[in-house]
């Protein structure tokens, strides 16, 4: 998609939506943790989501769902998973702020995918934000010199995943229609979460149901906002709003829990935002296609 084709207010009002609903469920999910598993909670939220987009399919035919990229809608589909679980096992057991930081590190990720699968080099003025931020992730998961974090390692992982979905959704966008790739997403992530959650099972009370309701709306709802913010704008322009969720994500963190990051949270915090979007920035000031 070249740029005169770009709707860049479109895609930054997609990319700052995204980030206050992603805000809200990581609320949901705090509260909801307490009453059912965290792996009932991905399975559930991914189902909902294949049942929202069935009157799709129905509409549109099977032959909507065929596509020439199966692979890398499976790709997508394992990372987007992989992502949400390891961000939904670290809220559970991290301050929220930590937990979104984390998450919100991607953009320093991407460029291991795009070396790995793309072969692209990163010149060496390029490595100085990536180390910055990554400096930052280390004071993370290192809170208040307490030693390694396990639980902000699996938060860090959520961030490598995510990475994943961002280059491989990006690489989708171009050709596939949005509502195929959130469908191949949602189904693939279902049937990944589905061992996991059986081995986890226990029925949820009735009281749980509308916070599971609202989860699955809020990942549906999150989804499509994303898939539309990098459908309208480059990831210059879409990977540094989403540090506007972590905002969010810690002033909920503070009015509901209490939770004040520390010092070291803070300086990682700066380190990661900044060399982040440096990164980005740097990117794209670079020109490289990917």
């Amino acid at each position: 998609m070249s740029s005169t084709r770009y709707n860049i207010p479109a895609g930054v009002g997609f990319a700052l939506a995204t980030s206050l609903v992603m805000s809200l469920a990581a609320v949901l999910i705090k509260f909801t943790s307490a009453q059912i598993s965290i792996e009932m909670i991905v399975f559930c939220q991914y189902l909902l989501c294949v049942i929202a987009m069935l009157p799709w399919v129905v509409k549109r035919g099977w032959d909507s769902l065929r596509t020439p990229r199966p692979g890398l809608h499976l790709l997508r589909g394992i990372c987007g998973w992989a992502c949400f679980y390891t961000y939904y096992l670290a809220l559970e057991q991290i301050p929220l702020v930590d937990a979104a930081l984390l998450r919100n590190a991607a953009p320093l990720c991407v460029p291991l995918w795009l070396l790995l699968w793309h072969g692209v080099r990163l010149p060496l003025l390029a490595w100085i934000p990536l180390l910055i931020g990554f400096a930052g992730i280390t004071l993370i998961i290192q809170p208040e010199g307490e030693g390694l974090s396990g639980w902000h390692l699996v938060g860090a992982l959520s961030a490598l995943t995510l990475a994943g979905s961002i280059v491989t959704t990006r690489e989708l966008a171009q050709t596939e229609p949005v509502n195929r790739v959130l469908f191949y997403y949602f189904l693939i992530s279902t049937l990944s979460s589905l061992p996991l959650a059986l081995m986890n099972w226990r029925t949820p009370e009735l009281s749980a149901t509308p916070g599971i309701l609202l989860i699955g709306l809020s990942i549906w709802v999150t989804m499509w906002l994303y898939t539309r913010a990098y459908s309208h704008a480059p990831a210059s322009i879409i990977a540094p709003l989403s540090y506007f969720g972590v905002v969010m994500t810690g002033l909920w963190g503070w009015l509901i829990w209490d939770q004040v990051p520390g010092f070291n949270s803070w300086m990682g915090t700066l380190l990661v935002i900044g060399g982040g979007i440096a990164s980005v920035w740097l990117g794209t000031r670079l020109g490289s296609r990917h």
